[in-house]
């Protein structure tokens, strides 16, 4: 499973960009891979911490809780990084899946 969060507030024209780019990227994937995604989308006003971290930088996009972009999301560089993280889970088990998204050498 692919986690991405989308972190933004009601009412910024550049987080519903963002979102419409998510959107049609993960569309554009494979089924099975488009499948494996779990999008997520936060507000920083429901969440004091995410306020503090991310306020100047919204929207902001994590893959996996990291930090892939923030203010404009590139589709190219998203598919790029999807492709990769997913080439990196290929045939892996849940365990091993889970420790690469972790960064978990066993």
């Amino acid at each position: 499973m692919i986690a991405l969060t989308l972190i933004g507030k009601p009412d910024c024209h550049l987080c519903e960009v963002a979102s419409d780019v998510v959107d049609a990227v993960v569309a554009d994937l494979p089924d099975a891979l488009a499948e494996d995604m779990e999008i997520t989308e936060l507000s920083i006003l429901d969440d004091p911490a995410l306020y503090e971290k991310y306020w100047e930088k919204i929207p902001v996009l994590l893959i996996d809780g990291e930090q892939h972009a923030h203010w404009r999301i590139s589709p190219e560089r998203l598919r790029e990084a999807l492709a990769a993280k997913a080439d990196a889970t290929a045939g892996q088990g849940p365990a091993q899946a889970a420790d690469a998204a972790e960064g978990v050498e066993r």
